[in-house]
C-alpha cells in the first residue's frame, strides 16, 4: 500500500483556532499621554541628587579610584611575575 492521503486544503493552523472578529485597538488619549509624561517628569525630578558634590570631594573620589586601579594593576603584575610558567 503506497498511497498517501493529502490534507484538507486551506488549513495551516495546528490546532485550528476559531476565527474571532477583528476589534479596533484602543488609542491612548491626549490627557492620558500628558499625565504619563508629567508622572515620569516628577519621578525623575524627585530622584535627582539633593546636595551638589563639592569639587574637593569629587577630586578625592577620583584620586581614590586611580589609587585603587594602580593597586589592582600592581597586584596582577606581581601575580603574573610569581606564577611559574607552563
Amino acid at each position: 500500500m503506497n498511497s498517501t492521503l493529502s490534507t484538507a486544503p486551506g488549513r495551516h493552523d495546528h490546532p485550528p483556532q476559531p476565527t474571532a472578529p477583528v476589534r479596533q485597538q484602543r488609542r491612548v488619549g491626549l490627557v492620558d499621554r500628558m499625565a504619563l509624561h508629567l508622572g515620569v517628569a516628577l519621578i525623575t525630578w524627585s530622584r535627582r541628587p539633593r546636595a551638589v558634590e563639592s569639587r574637593e570631594r569629587r577630586a578625592n573620589r577620583i584620586e581614590q579610584e586611580l589609587a585603587r586601579l594602580a593597586r589592582e594593576r600592581a597586584a596582577e603584575r606581581e601575580l603574573r611575575l610569581t606564577v611559574p610558567m607552563r
